[in-house]
């Protein structure tokens, strides 16, 4: 049997993914990887670590799948996206770690273009709003700060998949895909190429940027470090969130889906024609796909599922993510408290970068469980943001929403962002989406897979809101409330 190898690799770790000749899941195995914070609450990663890991992961699965090697047949990939690097072309070494998605540090680099008016000449060609947030910064910063980066030649920089695709295929392709390319904040995405004018604003220079593919090429050979018998294609590259969306079967306008995860995104699919929020959502492309290009509009969260693991490990009122989810359902459903996670600033719809968390709305009677309630809460509250403003933004409707990741194994949370919305939330039997859509991407350009069949794999667990409009209404307006107190210009 052929089967498909996909590397999902995200921000706390690397998938190693295996699908059969149907799209169905084989086999998974995971690798961790350090997260390097420093006192400012900056975010690294280790590029070679990562790189290890996607060899390492892929050794795992194959053995604990028990299939023959040369049964692979492509490989998928799907990343973390605006995570980016800069490494010696000839050496294939790195400059300096890589700056992760979440991390502020190019907030000097913005606030030096916007003093100079830059900030909208850069939406109107990217579609995303001028932030630390995207990559052009962080890699601006990377060049203006890492020892060994002043000299810009012969140097590469890019995003993770680009990092890997170049590793893999032993430097001898240096290519990035079109969603990957679109998050960057260096290309035009209409023209669909590397905007020359927005890279000399961030110092920039285009020839080390990677070549832009459609999301279903080939992007090159590996054999996995001697791993495999023989080379095999790369088939597919997605950014995480545009691999949950494809893999959600969201490929008509008009559907959509929130991938929850540290932070988390809400994508919507418009069509084949780019849609340019007024009101701090992003525009992008969902993937180039057969010659297609479909765009997206985009909200990103920074903080959603990382707010549990903060409450775990920082405050120590839960031992478990599990135990989070149990106390929000135990909680008094009538408390007021409200907590905001803006511990980097706010992104999506407010893009604030010096905003501030907070709880507030605390009574006598808030205890251990209406904090953790909170926190969960707040997390269905941020994604009803991004989803009520591209109703208004593309004029779509938005008829039930598609979600993924490990905080949709919670009833609570799941049933609580139907009642905040009132619209279906589907949540799939797989879980794996991210892969799942590189994988399917590959396979069905390796022509192994049939591109309308093997979508009908797995069910869907079904909410519907029970919660009173009125009363859900009520809710969300407070949540309004305590997000204009956390704005740094209130």
């Amino acid at each position: 049997m052929a089967y498909i190898l996909a590397f999902d690799q995200s921000t706390q770790g690397t998938k190693g993914l295996l699908f059969d000749g149907a799209g169905r899941l084989a086999a998974r195995c995971d690798r961790s990887h350090r997260q390097i914070i420093d006192e400012k609450g900056w975010v690294e990663h280790d590029p070679e670590e990562i790189y290890r890991n996607t060899v390492a992961v892929a050794k795992d699965v194959v053995e604990k799948a028990g299939i023959q090697k040369e049964e692979i047949a492509a490989i998928g990939i799907s990343n973390q996206r605006e995570t980016a690097l800069v490494w010696d072309r000839r050496t294939g070494k790195p400059v300096y770690n890589a700056v992760v998605w979440q991390c502020p540090r190019g907030e000097a680099v913005c606030r030096r273009l916007k003093d100079a008016g830059c900030a909208e000449k850069i939406r109107g060609s990217t579609g995303l709003p001028l932030s630390p947030y995207f990559s052009a910064a962080k890699i601006a910063w990377i060049f203006e700060n890492a020892e060994g980066a002043r000299q810009k030649e012969n140097l590469c920089c890019g995003t993770i998949d680009s990092w890997l695709v170049f590793r893999l295929t032993g430097g001898k392709e240096f290519k990035t895909d079109a969603s990957n390319a679109s998050r960057t904040q260096l290309f035009n995405i209409e023209r669909l190429a590397w905007d020359p004018e927005i890279c000399r604003m961030f110092g920039i220079p285009v020839p080390c940027l990677a070549q832009v593919c459609g999301s279903d090429e080939c992007f090159g050979q590996t054999d996995l470090e001697g791993f495999l018998d023989r080379p095999v294609p790369i088939h597919a590259v997605l950014g995480d969130s545009h691999g949950a969306l494809f893999g959600q079967d969201c490929r008509r306008p008009g559907m959509g889906k929130a991938t929850y995860g540290t932070g988390s995104s809400v994508m919507l699919n418009t069509g084949e024609k780019p849609v340019f929020s007024k009101n701090g959502l992003a525009t992008s492309l969902a993937w180039s796909i057969g010659g297609t290009v479909n765009y997206v509009l985009e909200g990103n969260i920074n903080y959603t599922g990382s707010v549990i693991g903060w409450m775990k490990k920082d405050l120590g009122l839960v031992q478990t993510v599990r135990q989070a989810h149990q106390l929000a359902a135990e909680a008094d459903p009538l408390d007021t408290t409200y907590f905001v996670p803006a511990f980097t600033g706010l992104g999506a719809p407010y893009w604030d970068s010096e905003a501030t968390g907070l709880f507030t709305g605390i009574t006598r009677k808030t205890g251990c469980a209406e904090l953790v309630k909170a926190g969960v809460d707040c997390i269905a509250y941020q994604v009803a943001d991004i989803v009520n403003l591209m109703r208004s933004e593309s004029g779509l409707s938005i008829r039930e929403l598609r979600v993924d990741g490990g905080p949709t194994e919670s009833d609570y949370l799941m049933q609580f962002q139907s009642d905040v919305l009132g619209i279906p939330v589907m949540v799939p039997q797989l879980q794996e989406l991210s892969g799942m859509g590189a994988a399917y991407a590959a396979g069905i350009a390796a022509g192994l897979y049939d591109g309308r069949a093997v979508f009908s794999n797995g069910k869907r667990r079904e909410y519907r809101r029970k919660m009173e409009e009125q009363k859900s209404a009520e809710l969300y307006k407070g949540w309004k409330r305590a997000v204009r107190l956390a704005l740094s210009h209130e």
